[in-house]
């Protein structure tokens, strides 16, 4: 060890032996893995590892001592040389085989290897370093069909014509040009922007490792490939690769007609195998298979030459993978022993899970990509187009999937994404209406695709391309990219089964926040439950009004003309409402459930349009004057900021009375029939203490008139949405009043940045580009202007009310890093859409893992 430092310290190389001193941060995972391949004792070729100085200092010029490097490797070396950044993902420039390759050593090779194989190392050789070094035209230097004298011959001629000089015959000029060219690569513009993009950071450093050919050319039984055993789309324990005679490097994955014979790994009747062939050479390819699995904690993708019926080990790289095979290997390694359960947790993305909870858009099938949107709601369907709610309901009598294009969802829409496999609008961003509600859904949805023009008028959707769409004209939805696909594409089914519970479950154990889900119907309720969320921590009420059969109830009741009339309207509505909480709480079995009370403005309920009014003052029996008149006293200038939440509680308050009474009576008559229910009742869009007080004492006469009536007792937790920046500043003044705080960040962030979800997506993208933003604030938590807002309201809360229960039910209760600004600032728990319960839970269940300081294992290679 003490001669490898002293090495390393003069000629500015390790050599890469058990003991050496080689660490992934300073030579790269290339060259640390390789180290521990040769700590298991397997076949590794001599190698060299140069340091992430040595390479920054070989881009300025400054050359280690090639010399003493070369010298290692025998008086006629031949080496390769790849790179090693500290993580695999971010690349960097590829390998170059065949240094040191001349005149002389050609004429040697060609005694003991045979022309061909001398020539062919040759070639590939002077072709690599021509276009990758010397940075001529690929065009001259494309490969030989065979390779000839004649082949050989040529590219050093074209290589001198070009050059001006002929090709470098001293190996250490040869190395020199290899080195120099791949450091100045790594620190050039293109390749530090695209490893940037995949979070390196921008002083990342390379590692270059220098190592000597297994030649995979020979006159007896040689050739190159690569193995694994595990397919890297399913996960499932299978031999996978190739080898190829007479072949170097990865050629067997890459195979061009006349190049070599295919080889098969197992037995196979189909031809050859390594198996039959070279039995002994398959043995030790199994067993360092299995020892790699075990020893490196992973399911490895093995490099391997054979020369001579003798097998090296060049490299092995973790197996390529999608997020379907990565959770199934995961959690099979933590059930064989190899790993822990957290350890399996860790190895899981969050957002890896929404691939396997939505269908997919199969990335080997064709698709022609009409034009990109903001991608809001993850997973992809195809469908007939339609334009309306109505025509989306009558595709669902008729069995037909359909997507649902709009200009932007209303809340008169919610029908028809219910009816819809997937919804395309031309507006939004990712918390827009149409947003919010496919992702608690668990719909596609592509929002923001102002490229489509879309004429309600003549029924059409305008491509950027000038083609034109109409309705029952099929398209495909991909939203996890944002892409709009023309015709059907090629979809993968959803991946949940026994995987995917076991790990969560893993996840659930070592997680310390609770995740809860929006659920705003009974169905939305199962979808909870199915995702194992621990009760149901924001219910949209005001969206159970949709139904068709108590919808014209609403707008009888807005039409009313004092409040006995609206109570007497309200009592038809209220059974409904009951019926609907009954099946809430027996679905939720005794788990928690926040039920928001009424929020929308009246004039939501109200159609759009003159026929829309036509048809209501027919239902009526009322002028259309009248109707058109309502219609407009109730419209105002700013709804998000008007006449809604607790503001409509307070003035009508004939609503919340009703809501009260179906909730406890829901609550009585659940109770009876199971586990006892205690309800969370919420009030939206509080900005003052004495909102608070007002709706309580109404709620609390309620209660007690239920309790007298029904002859039962119950109890109930009442708490307040903080939605308002002067409701999270004034925390103190109203948690005393309430059981828990429930920060709607959705329009806490609206009213914080003055800035409209639905309008956001016009020019979020250039802010962000620009730095003016870091991220989108509607889709990651801004922790710094929000978040400051979340923390005083937070500790402002907990002064005043200790116990009092503080959580997010807003979109970005699902999205990981948020849950981490939660997790710190002490909240509860967090609320998210049913199809982002798995990615908080998971998400969560790394926050904690990592703060207890659990291993993370190093990325291999």
């Amino acid at each position: 060890m003490q001669k490898n430092q002293g090495l390393s310290e003069i000629t500015g190389f390790t050599e890469i032996t058990p003991t050496a001193d080689i660490a992934a941060a300073r030579h790269g995972g290339r060259a640390k893995c390789l180290q521990r391949l040769i700590r298991l004792d397997m076949p590794v070729p001599r190698t060299m590892a140069l340091d992430f100085g040595a390479v920054h200092a070989l881009s300025a010029g400054d050359m280690p001592d090639l010399d003493a490097m070369l010298a290692l490797f025998g008086p006629d070396p031949l080496v390769s040389v790849r790179p090693s950044s500290e993580d695999p993902d971010w690349g960097g420039p590829g390998a170059i085989l065949n240094i040191g390759m001349n005149d002389a050593l050609h004429a040697k090779l060609v005694e003991s290897h045979g022309e061909p194989a001398a020539n062919a190392l040759y070639l590939r050789f002077i072709q690599a370093f021509a276009v990758h070094m010397a940075r001529l035209d690929p065009d001259e230097f494309e490969p030989a069909t065979a390779p000839t004298a004649q082949a050989l011959a040529r590219a050093l001629a074209t290589y001198e014509a070009e050059t001006d000089e002929p090709f470098p015959q001293d190996p250490r000029v040869q190395l020199g040009e290899v080195l120099r060219s791949m450091a100045r690569a790594w620190e050039g513009t293109t390749a530090r922007l695209l490893r940037e993009a995949k979070g390196a950071p921008a002083d990342a450093g390379l590692g270059l490792v220098v190592q000597k050919m297994a030649l995979g050319v020979s006159k007896g039984i040689s050739g190159s490939g690569v193995i694994q055993f595990v397919n890297g789309s399913t996960g499932r324990r299978e031999i996978r690769g190739r080898y190829m005679c007479q072949a170097q490097g990865r050629d067997a994955l890459t195979v061009r007609d006349g190049q070599g014979e295919i080889m098969y790994l197992a037995a196979d009747p189909r031809g050859r195998s390594i198996e039959h062939v070279l039995p002994e050479v398959w043995a030790d390819l199994n067993r360092y298979g299995a020892l790699a699995r075990k020893r490196l904690r992973e399911e490895m993708q093995i490099e391997f030459t054979v020369e001579d019926e003798t097998l090296y080990i060049l490299d092995a790289v973790r197996v390529p993978r999608n997020p379907r095979a990565n959770l199934r290997i995961a959690v099979a390694l933590a059930k064989d022993g190899i790993i822990s359960e957290d350890e399996a947790v860790l190895r899981v993305p969050p957002r890896s899970l929404t691939e396997l909870l939505h269908s997919q858009i199969d990335p080997a099938g064709a698709r022609e990509v009409l034009a990109k949107g903001i991608p809001a709601s993850p997973g992809a369907a195809t469908g007939k187009i339609v334009f309306s709610a109505r025509a989306a309901q009558a595709a669902q009598a008729q069995d037909e999937a359909c997507i649902l294009v709009r200009r932007e969802t209303t809340p008169e829409d919610i029908r028809g994404m219910h009816a819809a496999s997937a919804v395309l609008t031309e507006r939004g961003g990712v918390t827009s209406h149409a947003a919010v509600i496919a992702r608690g859904l668990g719909l596609p949805c592509v929002v923001g695709a102002s490229d489509m023009a879309l004429d309600l008028k003549t029924g059409t959707l305008t491509a950027p391309d000038g083609r034109i769409f109409r309705e029952g004209d099929i398209l495909t939805i991909d939203g996890s990219h944002g892409d709009i696909i023309a015709g059907a594409a090629p979809l993968l089914a959803p991946a949940l089964g026994e995987n995917f519970a076991t790990l969560l479950a893993w996840a659930d154990a070592a997680r310390d926040i609770g995740v809860r889900a929006n659920a705003d119907t009974p169905e939305d309720a199962r979808k909870a439950q199915m995702f194992a969320a621990e009760g149901i921590g924001l219910c949209r009420t005001e969206h159970m009004f949709f139904a068709e059969d108590r919808l014209l109830a609403m707008r009888e009741m807005i039409f009313a003309d004092d409040p006995e009339d609206r109570r007497s309207i309200l009592d038809r509505i209220g059974p409904m409402q009951r019926a609907d909480f009954i099946e809430l709480f027996s679905i939720m079995r005794g788990q928690p459930v926040t039920i928001r009370l009424f929020d929308l403005p009246l004039h939501e309920f109200l159609p759009q349009g003159r026929e829309g009014l036509r048809e209501l003052a027919e239902a009526l029996d009322l002028p259309v004057s009248d109707v058109t008149r309502r219609a407009e006293a109730l419209s105002e200038f700013n709804p998000m900021l008007g006449m809604r939440g607790v503001r409509l509680g307070i003035t009508v308050p004939e609503i919340y009375d009703m809501q009260a009474r179906a909730i406890f009576e829901a609550v009585v008559e659940a109770s009876r029939a199971g586990d006892a229910v205690v309800p969370e009742i919420m009030i939206p869009l509080v900005s003052a203490r004495r909102e608070v007080e007002i709706v309580k004492t109404r709620i609390d006469a309620v209660a007690a008139a239920v309790r007298i009536e029904r002859g039962a007792e119950f109890d109930y937790r009442l708490g307040v949405m903080v939605e308002t920046p002067r409701a999270a500043l004034r925390a103190g003044e109203i948690a005393p009043h309430t059981a828990f705080l429930s920060f709607g960040t959705n329009d806490l962030t609206q009213m914080t940045y003055g800035l409209s979800r639905d309008d956001a997506g016009r020019f979020m993208s250039q802010y962000v580009s620009q730095g003016v933003y870091e991220e989108d604030p509607f889709h990651v938590l801004d922790p710094e202007g929000v978040g400051e807002l979340l923390t005083i309201g937070a500790k402002r809360g907990r002064a005043a009310n200790p116990g009092v229960t503080l959580s997010i039910c807003g979109e970005h209760g699902g999205n990981p890093e948020s849950i981490a600004f939660c997790r710190d600032a002490g909240f509860d728990y967090v609320s998210c859409s049913p199809f982002r319960v798995p990615v908080a839970r998971l998400a969560a269940a790394h926050l904690a893992i990592n703060a207890r300081g659990a291993e993370r294992p190093p990325r291999m290679y």
